[in-house]
């Protein structure tokens, strides 16, 4: 497995999809990658010399932010958002959705799993 940009990349895929599995890198910056490195996006990742990783770490070190770096960066986002008690960070701090969705119905990915509030049924009023 050639490691690329501090990751373990498949071995037998594509170097244009092996470069997604980085953090940060998707289609688009894999694909300019590459056309920066002048490496045919068909190749296995396999198949690729030491000076061709080489360069593609050199790259992806130079001019993209990823892993890591890439993580600590949106967690300070966050964390800024909630220091300044914005609505999006009191979004953040309750697990809800950030980005004006409904939560009346769906939002279970933020929420968790439904919570069953006992005696709600049966009260007459």
């Amino acid at each position: 497995m050639p490691r690329i940009a501090g990751t373990d990349v498949p071995d037998k895929k594509k170097i244009l999809y092996a470069l997604q599995y980085i953090h940060g890198i998707g289609e688009k910056f894999a694909a300019d990658i590459l056309n920066e490195a002048q490496i045919d996006p068909a190749t296995r990742s396999a198949n690729l010399t030491e000076q061709e990783v080489a360069s593609l770490n050199a790259i992806i070190d130079s001019g993209y932010l990823v892993e890591g770096a890439l993580r600590r960066q949106v967690s300070q986002n966050v964390q800024r958002l909630k220091d300044i008690r914005c609505y999006r960070g009191d979004r953040h701090r309750r697990g809800l959705p950030a980005h004006g969705q409904r939560t009346r119905c769906n939002a279970r990915t933020r929420k968790g799993r439904k919570k069953t509030v006992a005696g709600k049924k049966g009260v007459k009023g």
